[in-house]
């Protein structure tokens, strides 16, 4: 195709799919999209094993990793320790943590307790700590592999990034949620831009994608033609083509891989999404303690709620909420009701649109074959017939 996206990143169908999963990374990219591993949460010796993996398993095709390096969060260049930031939780919000839980039967003493609970938030933090002050070296081996793309999840690269992708000749890109973000992005000298409207899973902001792809494309015409791939709710090769008329150059997307057999989701998970409507996400700070897109569960719906506790900003937050829901996985992966309806996962309103489950490498080539379909629809409008 001739996006100038398949001409930047050597791919032969403009279609990024993010994914945690190293297996739904090779087989987009064998397909002829690019796979792009999320490296939040990843030490530098586990993404080695991930990437190393990668590159025996994706036959030379081109593949990224994305960081996440947030412009603001409590602590950022104060050298605070774990301990100094778990002094901050409010007890209040361990407590409501627990009384969630133990409504669903789950055991949650160890989740009041601050004693108790001290390895399960550091755990947490160090989880988190490795996408922020770590992910120079995280990058680091990132660039020792042969990678075609490297993105940054949330603000402005820092300039260390955009300068290890000039010397590396690897592309970076940035998620934005707002036109002046993008412009923003652009003096910076972004390469890539990821129009993420609010449909999406995981951290967005509050512009649909079909008002935001046109507005950050008119925005950017004075800083010449900087690609831009849409993200949000994108789940149909219609959908893309529809997107990319307004002004993409490609798509990035990840809710429709997450129910996919090659996915690192939970089966109870997968058959959450299958049967989900559009209406059945919920953007919340429930999580991270900033606003982002996930499925519905009692474990949201509860933060939501009129007495619950404000969410703590980033990573206090999750400190406060990793801990329970690793145990609520932990619990369904074994069959507890109680965690099965409280489990849930980052996904955007697209998922309304996926309705079976099928594997990475067929989901693009569905894609393809929608696209297609959708072009041949609007020529038709235009023939003489």
């Amino acid at each position: 195709m001739k996006s100038q996206i398949c001409k930047l990143l050597d791919i032969e169908f403009p279609l990024i799919a993010f994914s945690h999963c190293r297996d739904v990374v090779a087989a987009v990219s064998k397909a002829g999209g690019m796979g792009v591993l999320g490296a939040v949460g990843l030490t530098p010796e586990k993404l080695e094993i991930e990437l190393s993996w990668i590159d025996e398993n994706v036959n030379g095709k081109p593949y990224g990793v994305d960081v996440l390096v947030p412009n603001s969060y409590v602590g950022k260049g104060e050298n605070l320790t774990t301990d100094d930031l778990r002094a901050m939780i409010p007890q209040e919000h361990r407590e409501f943590r627990a009384d969630i839980l133990e409504q669903h039967n789950i055991d949650s003493s160890d989740l009041r307790s601050d004693s108790e609970s001290h390895n399960a938030e550091q755990d947490s933090n160090q989880v988190l700590g490795a996408g922020l002050d770590g992910a120079k070296e995280v990058l680091e081996v990132a660039f020792s592999h042969p990678i075609g793309l490297v993105a940054n999840a949330l603000g402005v690269p820092p300039k260390w990034m955009l300068d290890m992708g000039k010397e590396n000749n690897v592309p970076v890109a940035a998620l934005v949620g707002a036109k002046q973000h993008a412009v923003k992005q652009a003096e910076a000298g972004v390469d890539i831009i990821v129009a993420s409207g609010t449909e999406g899973g995981g951290h967005c902001g509050s512009v649909s994608t079909m008002v935001l792809v046109p507005e950050i494309r008119r925005a950017l015409k004075p800083y010449g033609n900087v690609p831009i791939l849409a993200a949000g709710g994108i789940c149909t090769g219609e959908q893309m083509a529809g997107i990319m008329a307004m002004g993409a150059d490609g798509v990035w997307c990840a809710s429709v891989f997450l129910p996919t057999s090659d996915s690192e989701t939970s089966d109870n998970i997968k058959e959450k999404m299958v049967a989900a409507s559009s209406s059945h996400t919920v953007r919340s700070k429930s999580r991270t303690g900033k606003h982002s897109r996930q499925l519905t569960s009692p474990w949201v719906e509860a933060w939501e709620s009129k007495d619950a506790p404000e969410p703590l900003p980033m990573p206090l937050q999750t400190m406060v909420s990793e801990p329970a829901l690793k145990k609520v996985n932990d619990q369904a992966a074994i069959g507890h009701e109680g965690a099965k309806q409280l489990e849930t996962y980052w996904v955007g309103q697209g998922i309304g649109l996926v309705n079976e489950t099928i594997t990475a490498g067929q989901t693009v080539q569905k894609f393809k074959e929608e696209f297609i379909e959708s072009y041949d629809r609007v020529n038709g409008f235009f023939s003489e017939d």
